[in-house]
C-alpha cells in the first residue's frame, strides 16, 4: 500500500508543471586590449546637504571606478547589481520608470560585468577620466557595459550614482535619515515638476564637481589623467553632463544622450542659452526625437549632432542588450521592447553606440 501511495506521489510530481527558471540577463563583453577592474567607492560631502532628504545631514554619493587592469589573476567577476539593490530595483524600477520590463521571471542580482572587482591598475600610463552620470531614476549600474567598453580601450571610467534620484543605491553602512538600500523621490518623469528637475540638476552637477574633487585627492588607487576630463550621460545626465561642461573649466569635453537643455518651462539651461567653447556631442535617436528637445539643441551653439537610427531612448545604457533578451525569452513584447531601445539588431546597436561616444572622446581629449 505504501509502495503504492509512493509510486503515485513520484508519478505525479514528475507530470506536474516545473518552474521556469529565472532569466539572468548577460552584458556584451568590452572589445578593448585591456582587462578591467572596477572598485567602489563611498563619498561623503560634509559641505553639503542631501536635496531631498535633510535628515542625512550631508551628501553621499556612491562610484565605481572601471579602469584598465595589470591583471585580474585571482579576481572575480563583479556583480552588475549587489542583491539589495536587486531586490530594490525589481520592485520599484520596473513599476515607476520602465514599466514594460516583466515584474517577475529575472534574476537581477546574477548578472555579472566583465569587469573584475579589487584588480589591480595598470600603471604603464595615466589615464583619462571619464565621468558617467545615468538618466533621471535609472541607477549607475545600467551603465556598465559602456563604461568597461571604454576602460578597455585606456580610460579610467567612473560611474556616478545620484542617492535620491536614482531608483537605488546600496550604501556599504547605514546612516540617521536612510535606508540601507536608499529609494528615489521620483515616481515617474521628473519633467512632469520644474522644481523637481531644476534640483536635480543642481545636485547632478554638484555631484560631479565634488567626485572631481575627491579624484584629484587620491580617493582612489588608479593612475588619472586629470588634465584629460571628459563627462558623458544619459537623459537628465545628459542635461547634467553638459551643464558641468559649462560650469567648470577642468572637464574637456562631454556628451549629452538625449538629455534637454532646457527646464519643462523652457527657461533654456545656461550651457544652451550661451554656447561652449569646448567639444560637446549632442547624440540622440531617431525614436526619441521630438520638437520639445529639437528646440533646446537647436539653439545649442558650439555642438555637434549625430542621431543613430531604429533606436530608441534607452539604446545608450545596458538595456539596448538586456532588453531583446527578454523578449527572445517571451517576457516582453516586440511594443515594449521598440519603446524602450528601438527595433534595431541589438548587436549593430551596441556597437554603434560604443563606436561613436569612443570616437568622440579620441578626438576631444
Amino acid at each position: 500500500m505504501k509502495r503504492r501511495t509512493l509510486v503515485a506521489g513520484l508519478a505525479a510530481l514528475a507530470a506536474a508543471p516545473r518552474a521556469t527558471p529565472a532569466v539572468t540577463p548577460l552584458l556584451p563583453p568590452p572589445t578593448g586590449p585591456y582587462p578591467v577592474g572596477v572598485t567602489e567607492l563611498y563619498l561623503v560631502d560634509s559641505s553639503r546637504n542631501d536635496p531631498w532628504e535633510p535628515r542625512i545631514g550631508v551628501r553621499e554619493v556612491m562610484v565605481s571606478v572601471f579602469h584598465p587592469a595589470r591583471t585580474v589573476r585571482g579576481h572575480r567577476r563583479a556583480p552588475q547589481m549587489h542583491r539589495g539593490a536587486a531586490k530594490a530595483f525589481g520592485a520599484f524600477d520596473v513599476v515607476h520608470f520602465h514599466s514594460g520590463l516583466p515584474r517577475a521571471g529575472v534574476d537581477w542580482a546574477a548578472t555579472r560585468t566583465h569587469a573584475y572587482a579589487g584588480a589591480p591598475a595598470h600603471r604603464g600610463r595615466r589615464w583619462p577620466v571619464l565621468l558617467y552620470r545615468p538618466g533621471g531614476g535609472d541607477p549607475r549600474t545600467m551603465g556598465t557595459s559602456l563604461a568597461e567598453e571604454l576602460a578597455s580601450h585606456g580610460y579610467a571610467v567612473v560611474t556616478v550614482d545620484h542617492p535620491g534620484d536614482a531608483g537605488e543605491v546600496e550604501f556599504p553602512c547605514g546612516r540617521a535619515g536612510r535606508e540601507r538600500v536608499r529609494g528615489s523621490v521620483f515616481t515617474g518623469d521628473p519633467r512632469h515638476d520644474p522644481a523637481v528637475f531644476r534640483t536635480a540638476i543642481a545636485a547632478r552637477v554638484a555631484d560631479c564637481r565634488f567626485v572631481l574633487d575627491r579624484l584629484a585627492r587620491g580617493v582612489c588607487d588608479v593612475p588619472l589623467d586629470l588634465d584629460r576630463v571628459g563627462v558623458y550621460g544619459h537623459s537628465a545626465g545628459g542635461t547634467a553632463a553638459a551643464q558641468a561642461l559649462y560650469e567648470d573649466r577642468r572637464i574637456r569635453a562631454a556628451i549629452d544622450l538625449e538629455g534637454y537643455l532646457d527646464h519643462p518651462t523652457g527657461e533654456l539651461l545656461p550651457v544652451a542659452r550661451y554656447g561652449v567653447d569646448r567639444p560637446l556631442l549632442l547624440l540622440g535617436t531617431d525614436g526619441f526625437r521630438s520638437a520639445e528637445l529639437d528646440r533646446s539643441w537647436g539653439v545649442m551653439r558650439g555642438a555637434r549632432r549625430q542621431e543613430i537610427r531604429r533606436a530608441a531612448h534607452w539604446v545608450f545604457t545596458d538595456y539596448a542588450s538586456v532588453v531583446p533578451q527578454l523578449q527572445a525569452a517571451g517576457l516582453m513584447s516586440a511594443r515594449d521592447r521598440a519603446a524602450m531601445v528601438g527595433t534595431g539588431d541589438p548587436v549593430t546597436a551596441v556597437r554603434t553606440v560604443r563606436e561613436r561616444v569612443l570616437a568622440f572622446f579620441l578626438s576631444a581629449l
